[in-house]
């Protein structure tokens, strides 16, 4: 019998079952909507949205309206809840297991380059914002570009002061670029950041890895009429908490990386 005062912690309850520990995996990969993690564990619908439930209520996932279909949403795995959930769960067994949960950014080995396309609609926020972090925290020693299916003249003004503000970054002389215009080019990774362009994103012939983060538009937040600068600044946070942890996953060799 377990000693009274010791329980379980949250984590591994709910990371011990087998469904659920799938579900998990499939999410640290990619946002996927309840479809597709069905056709991914092979496993019933209502099965899937019950586990999806309990995770979500332990708060290791979350969901957002699909902006592409509002009829359809995107799952999300909580990868610094889990982070943290995972730290308090070693201390419970021993103080000396508990450490800091947030991944130091990593570079890719040079001798492996890696290239990342960021894809959004209109390239004014999203995807430039993750192109400029993510060569920011490797110094520029991959190739990474971004680019969208419906390009905006110029990149909102929001976007360039968020990164340059609280990331010290200035991109205010780059303009957007079209999707169309990179067709030609190889791309270990494409990395689709809103779920418009998701449906209509181009095939890569070099069989990317395919990723999809599912993040609202920022200069929506406000009902189209006024860009809430805030909302760029979550949406410039987020996207760097996800790079953060993509960083390690960029290191591996492609043999090494989950499919």
């Amino acid at each position: 019998m377990m000693p009274s005062g010791h329980t379980t912690p949250a984590f591994v309850h709910l990371a011990a079952h087998p469904l659920r520990w799938r579900l998990l995996t499939e999410l640290a990969a990619s946002d996927y909507r309840v479809r597709e993690l069905v056709e991914r564990v092979g496993q019933p619908q209502n099965l899937v949205s019950y586990h999806l439930r309990l995770l979500r209520g332990g708060g290791l996932v979350t969901t957002r309206r699909s902006s592409f279909d509002a009829r359809d949403g995107y799952y999300h795995l909580d990868l610094e809840r889990c982070a943290e959930a995972l730290a308090e769960a070693g201390t419970a067994l021993h103080p000396a297991l508990g450490f800091h949960p947030t991944p130091t950014p990593t570079a890719p080995a040079p001798t492996q380059p890696t290239a990342v396309l960021f894809a959004c609609t209109g390239n004014s926020a999203r995807s430039p914002i993750a192109e400029a972090l993510l060569r920011h925290h490797t110094d520029g020693r991959i190739e990474v570009t971004s680019a969208g299916s419906h390009p905006k003249p110029r990149f909102h003004p929001n976007a360039v002061r968020a990164l340059r503000e609280h990331h010290g970054i200035d991109i205010a002389a780059r303009r957007p670029r079209h999707l169309d215009a990179l067709t030609d080019h190889r791309f270990d990774y494409v990395i689709t950041l809103c779920d418009k362009v998701r449906e209509v994103c181009p095939d890569f012939g070099s069989r990317p890895r395919l990723v999809h983060w599912s993040l609202p538009d920022p200069a929506a937040a406000d009902g189209h009429q006024r860009a809430d600068y805030p909302a760029f600044v979550r949406t410039a946070a987020e996207i760097d908490t996800r790079i953060r942890y993509l960083l390690p996953q960029l290191a591996l060799t492609p043999k090494e990386v989950k499919s």
